[in-house]
């Protein structure tokens, strides 16, 4: 590897808007995220659940339902 070309290499604290805390390495000393796997919805399991049944008939409704006759 070439000298003096490649930036320097930390241990990083990376910190969640939520409070969590990791510790990896970066070329950063420090990084802020605003959200995590601790606090993510798809790892909490706290998903908000989408009714989608009223935007497909919206939909239909629009564009028109095509049936087989």
């Amino acid at each position: 590897m070439k000298e003096k070309i490649h930036p320097k290499y930390y241990e990083t604290t990376i910190t969640c808007a939520c409070g969590n805390t990791v510790k990896t390495k970066s070329t950063s000393k420090e990084l802020h995220v605003e959200i995590c796997s601790k606090c993510h919805p798809f790892f909490t399991g706290k998903q908000k659940l989408v009714d989608t049944a009223g935007r497909v008939e919206r939909f239909e409704r629009k564009y028109g339902k095509k049936t087989k006759e």
